[in-house]
């Protein structure tokens, strides 16, 4: 198990579903969690579980997330992890590409992408300024899909929006190295949660002949990467996207 003991870690989407699990993997791994979400009784629940901080936070108001960062400096003092994770994921509507509504489409970019960009934009400005002050570095993990390897049909502006997070990681990485905050990003497959569950009958087998490794993924996967990325392991890991889904993919 990786020792994280003291690092801050606030993990955004973290309400329920695989949110939860990185909450519940970090706090075991001895960090204090701040557990955010747009669902504030689902943050509460989370915190509760763990023992750690929740906030309610929308990913898209800017003014949401300077509070948000302000109510966990003056808690701890410092936010040495970020984890991406808020997303639309289970109530979108599938249907063809060029069937989307604007506003279906904005929808999901606004949370997906912009959410991701604008949550780092004001948490980074912490991270920066104890950069400089204290020579000490920081972690940003995005939560990508592996979608955007096999180009799920009838889910494009999902894609598209996860497709974002990985450049926008490469992007953040080049622009973070010089104070020592790595940024990388996560692509997990089809995981076993609460929200995958819902969306189809037979959820425990979907995909899974098509995988090196002939079982469904489980949120456990999935954290166990972003520990290792939060860890001293992954000093100089940084710019990469980790495809978590049992060798569907290898690209």
């Amino acid at each position: 198990m990786f020792d994280l003991h003291n690092k801050v870690v606030l993990i955004t989407g973290a309400g329920g579903g695989l949110g939860r699990a990185f909450a519940q993997a970090f706090a075991g791994a001895g960090t204090h969690v701040v557990a955010a979400d747009r669902n504030e009784a689902g943050a509460a629940e989370t915190a509760q579980l763990i023992g750690g901080l929740a906030v309610g936070v929308d990913v898209t108001n800017e003014a949401s997330l300077q509070q948000m960062v302000q109510t966990v400096l003056d808690n701890y003092g410092k936010i040495d992890v970020l984890v991406n994770n808020a997303a639309i994921y289970a109530t979108i509507t599938r249907k063809p590409f060029y069937e989307l509504t604007e506003a279906e489409w904005d929808g999901v970019m606004s949370v997906n992408l912009k959410g991701v960009w604008l949550c780092s934009k004001v948490v980074v400005q912490a991270m920066i300024e104890r950069a400089k002050t204290q020579n000490v570095g920081a972690r940003i993990i995005n939560i990508a899909s592996a979608t955007v390897m096999s180009g799920s049909p009838n889910w494009s502006h999902y894609v598209a929006s996860k497709g974002g997070v990985i450049g926008l990681t490469r992007s953040m990485a080049k622009e973070l190295g010089g104070f020592n905050i790595t940024v990388n990003a996560i692509a997990p497959g089809f995981t076993l949660t609460e929200a995958s569950l819902n969306l189809m009958d037979n959820a425990q087998q979907y995909g899974v002949d098509r995988g090196a490794i002939k079982r469904p993924s489980t949120a456990d996967d999935i954290t166990g990467t972003a520990l290792y990325l939060a860890s001293p392991l992954a000093d100089f890991v940084t710019g990469q996207t980790i495809i978590v889904d049992g060798g569907k993919q290898f690209i």
